[in-house]
């Protein structure tokens, strides 16, 4: 039966004196991290922690976020790990539909628990995972620890849920996405048995946050790879490179954006990084530029890029080291992963030819249970057992899929389709250009129109004319942006990707 904690019953089988997690000064074998996670479950089970109950944190990433992810399950119960950039009132809703009534809160969100509790009353309990002193009125989790009865592992596994993971949010409520034991294995053994995912023993830098599936797969595989878990509470380039040469880490998970934040950041030049043997990312392809600023700065290390959704455990496809060297294949996001089946269908489910755009399905042991109380959209979603991406996008005939946007994402303007993404690629080439987005926006004429977001790098002076232009001589008329504007950054989600219904939102206001 697939456990998430079944690899830790492993490693400490196999070496239970092995750095499993570093967390600033602090190290813990994993003999101590067995014993504590034991401990910790077992003051859970004194909480009246019922088996299936839903156990929530919101906190950032440290090596208590490590324990909290193998202790819930080793008690019997289901993690809920909450996004640490909504607000009071978000988070609440995701408490309240999933019956969370503890929840773990490190010093960075002490402040929210009243309204949470104002929100939510039956969120009777709640540890504090941070560092410092404990709040008075709060549990401390190092003392549950210290005084917990060790329990045995529940033995929970195969289709147990493990996880609640919330997606959404600001507009309609979040959705809760089920994953079982199974679905979070599939998806981490599978990518492993891909290519090379994660460097077996090596340092994995957890600085993506913990909550995403995004970093999650990342602990997972490492896991599985008995790798050392070096966490930096949330990303800062400073962070991230004083982690790096102060534990010599093998392999990073990042998103473009994090990719660019390192590189512009003056220490990068002089940090020595020759540890670094493997970067792989997410959220969108990366650009001949930056691979190219990044491989400078990064002699040693080997790209590889994951494509997925929270829904899918997350991985579906993967961009091995050998496909970054082909200029043809950079842009796609690879080829289905050995665990799952990936097609590209039209309006009735009809795969479509090679080359063809469509939606993007996928199917396999890491496709998710449903969605938390919501029937009629899990049945939708997963129609026909492929669960329905909603990315636009096509297969070429080797096998590689290129995203062309999210469906709802798509613009039509003067009845033709515009993909976003397209557009985005091809202002990123223009020298000027640091970051970009594109969206569509009403328009009494066209229906909608192409509307560019633009930040420009350092020093650099570009006008929305010379920008248009450049995107006149390399594509068709109608896909070039009818208007630009520039600013100093864009909103971002936890994940690393632009969030344009932020910007769809402002720039409509402002039409």
């Amino acid at each position: 039966m697939t456990s998430m904690t079944a690899p830790l019953h492993r490693a400490i089988q196999r070496h239970p004196q092995r750095v499993l997690t570093i967390f600033g000064e602090r190290t813990r074998t994993v003999s101590e991290s067995f014993g504590r996670i034991a401990r910790l479950a077992g003051a859970l089970r004194s909480l009246a922690v019922d088996e299936g109950a839903s156990v929530g944190i919101l906190a950032h990433n440290s090596d208590r976020y490590h324990e909290y992810l193998l202790a819930v399950p080793w008690a019997g119960a289901v993690i809920n790990p909450c996004n640490i950039r909504w607000s009071a009132h978000e988070i609440a809703y995701a408490l309240r539909e999933s019956d969370t009534r503890i929840l773990f809160v490190d010093e960075g969100f002490v402040q929210m628990i009243s309204d949470l509790r104002e929100q939510w009353d039956e969120l009777r309990t709640i540890i504090y995972c941070g560092e410092g002193t404990c709040p008075a009125d709060l549990l401390d989790f190092e003392q549950l620890v210290d005084e917990g009865e060790p329990a045995e592992d529940a033995g929970r596994g195969g289709d147990d849920l493990y996880g609640i993971f919330y997606t959404g949010g600001t507009t309609g409520h979040p959705k809760g996405v089920m994953l079982s034991h199974r679905n979070m294995m599939a998806s981490a053994t599978g990518s492993l048995a891909t290519l090379d995912y994660v460097t077996r023993n090596g340092r994995v830098l957890h600085a993506a946050p913990m909550f995403h599936l995004g970093g999650l797969s990342a602990w997972t595989a490492g896991l599985l790879s008995y790798c050392t878990h070096s966490i930096v509470p949330q990303f800062t380039p400073e962070g991230v490179l004083d982690a790096i040469e102060a534990h010599r880490v093998t392999d990073l998970r990042l998103v473009p954006t994090m990719m660019r934040m390192l590189l512009d950041n003056p220490a990068a030049a002089t940090a020595d990084v020759s540890c670094v043997e493997q970067i792989s990312y997410g959220a969108s392809p990366i650009s001949q530029d930056l691979l190219d600023r990044v491989r400078k700065a990064f002699p040693a290390a080997r790209f590889v890029q994951a494509y997925g959704m929270t829904e899918l455990s997350p991985v579906a496809c993967m961009l091995s080291p050998e496909d970054h060297e082909v200029a043809s294949r950079r842009m796609s996001c690879g080829r289905a992963a050995v665990h799952v089946e990936v097609r590209v269908v039209d309006r009735d489910d009809v795969e479509v030819p090679r080359g063809v755009v469509g939606e993007i399905v996928a199917r396999g042991d890491n496709v998710m249970l449903g969605y938390l109380k919501r029937p009629a959209e899990t049945e939708a979603a997963l129609r026909g057992g492929w669960m329905h991406t909603g990315d636009a996008g096509y297969m070429d005939e080797h096998g590689y899929v290129f995203i062309v946007d999210r469906i709802k994402d798509m613009i039509i303007t003067g009845g033709e389709n515009v993909y976003s993404a397209e557009v985005e690629a091809v202002l990123a080439q223009q020298e000027s250009v640091a970051h970009c987005a594109v969206i569509g926006l009403p328009d009494e004429t066209w229906g909608e129109r192409v509307h560019a977001v633009v930040v420009t790098r350092a020093g650099a002076n570009v006008a929305a004319e010379e920008l248009q232009k450049f995107c006149r001589d390399r594509i068709a008329g109608y896909k070039v942006p009818r208007s630009i504007a520039f600013v100093h950054d864009l909103p971002m989600s936890a994940a690393g990707k632009i969030m344009k219904r932020v910007l769809r939102e402002e720039y409509s206001r402002a039409t």
